[in-house]
């Protein structure tokens, strides 16, 4: 490039060119949110310095319904995005051919109509599930072998990629993304026709002036580590689109820290948690207070709760005592014989087995940020006035406050002990001599009965 050439880059005012690329997609496409527009234009930034990423986030561009605006939307990712690749229907091996021809310089994979690919019609597409999942972090390349030449094969998978179509995408390929639910357009929405003779020359000086601004900064981006507000593979996601609206200063670095925040809020809002992990949260619901309760009581109350799955799954019959064992022997909670304050005796569950699990698997709010970290893969949530278009800044010193959550109880709690009488605050009955027990920092003294 001449000298010419970079006074001209170093002349560029990011912000308002990201403001552009944002105007020019707003013509074709009517996005669901601010925050929706905001990562499609950082994600097509982020295209071009694909070789200063360690993780290459992934776009979804989901709907519900045809005519949503999907299909137009990966149009202007072709359009705009750094040696685009569309298809709409590729076996893994030619991808993978793609991939590693340019290794260096791998192309933006376009895929539309995805949900025919991992669709309930369409079987499972490991191979592709797999290359998508690898080629998310940089240094996963697959390994085949070739008898031809009697050697394995290395195969890059690392590339920028974007997704479209009806319905969720894999919850492992969700993971890696920044996930847009379009909509269908109301008649007080319009949006101006594209036709790639007359506008596919528009978005091409775009994408030239986008890439020359982007590439001259190549060094700067590599060596980014922009504060985030989200941790894990969230975090590994949206970095490199926050270090590009870092670098393009204005109001873009607000913007997209909202932007992660909000659209990861709303795929966990939207996203079902797995069977295992809602049946850990539905037991901590079921304990409330009560330091243990019986399996069969559990179960009832899992069970009770019209809005889980528990009463119907599996069929026929619902969840039953031998189910919650199998499922729960997955974290290495299994029930102990206990004996009850009515004199019965069976298998039952303790609190305090659940403890651990509960803090790796499904924290509460409280939970996770008295050990002064966002929660993982969970972003805190937007605060009062901290708006989409990033109207309160964020320097990583004003976190979203959590609300305080009051001490639990047990007064008037019925069922604490796994019977339906209530016990008081911190303190319990001995089975054998009918005393009260203490609990001192979550351990159980009874100085007067050698058997508790």
């Amino acid at each position: 490039m001449t000298d010419d050439n970079n006074d001209q880059v170093d002349a560029v005012d990011g912000a308002d060119l990201l403001d552009e690329v944002r105007a020019v997609i707003g013509r074709y496409v009517v996005l669901p949110s601010d925050a929706a527009g905001v990562a499609v234009v950082l994600w097509i930034a982020a295209t071009h310095a694909v070789s200063a990423w360690n993780c290459a986030p992934r776009l979804v561009i989901r709907a519900p319904e045809k005519r949503c605006g999907k299909s137009r939307l990966l149009d202007m990712a072709d359009g705009l995005s750094h040696r685009p690749l569309m298809t709409t229907n590729a076996s893994p091996s030619a991808v993978y051919r793609s991939i590693g021809l340019t290794p260096s310089d791998p192309p933006t994979l376009l895929i539309d109509e995805a949900d025919t690919i991992f669709g309930p019609k369409a079987g499972d597409n490991e191979d592709l599930r797999g290359l998508l999942n690898a080629g998310h972090q940089r240094g996963r390349p697959t390994l085949r072998y070739d008898a031809g030449s009697r050697s394995v094969e290395k195969i890059e998978t690392f590339a920028m990629a974007a997704l479209a179509g009806i319905g969720m995408m894999p919850d492992t390929i969700e993971d890696r993304a920044a996930v847009i639910r379009m909509r269908r357009r109301t008649k007080g929405e319009s949006v101006q026709p594209y036709r790639v003779r007359r506008d596919a020359p528009v978005l091409a000086e775009l994408r030239e002036r986008l890439h020359a601004w982007v590439t001259a900064h190549l060094d700067d981006l590599t060596n980014a580590a922009p504060n985030m507000p989200l941790e894990d593979r969230a975090a590994d996601t949206w970095e490199p689109l926050i270090a590009l609206a870092d670098l393009a200063g204005g109001l873009w670095p607000r913007r997209a820290r909202n932007a992660a925040l909000t659209l990861i809020a709303e795929l966990q809002d939207s996203t079902e948690a797995s069977q295992s992990i809602r049946l850990l949260s539905d037991c901590r619901d079921a304990f409330g207070a009560a330091r243990a309760l019986p399996s069969a009581v559990i179960v009832q109350r899992l069970r009770a709760d019209e809005e889980s799955p528990w009463a119907e799954q599996p069929a026929p019959g619902g969840l039953t005592v031998r189910r919650l064992a199998a499922l729960l022997r997955e974290y290495d909670i299994t029930p102990k014989n206990h004996r009850w304050e009515d004199g019965t005796q069976s298998k039952g569950y303790v609190r305090d087995d659940f403890a651990d699990t509960w803090a790796r698997y499904c924290p509460t709010e409280a939970e996770a940020t008295s050990k002064g970290g966002a929660v993982p893969n969970r972003p805190n949530r937007p605060f009062a006035g901290h708006a989409g278009d990033g109207s309160v800044p964020w320097d990583g010193s004003n976190r979203p406050s959590n609300p305080s959550v009051p001490a639990l109880t047990c007064e008037g709690t019925v069922g604490t002990d796994g019977t339906d009488h209530p016990q008081l605050p911190n303190q319990a009955t001995c089975i054998s001599c009918r005393q009260p027990l203490t609990f001192d920092d979550g351990t159980h003294t009874h100085p007067t009965c050698e058997t508790a």
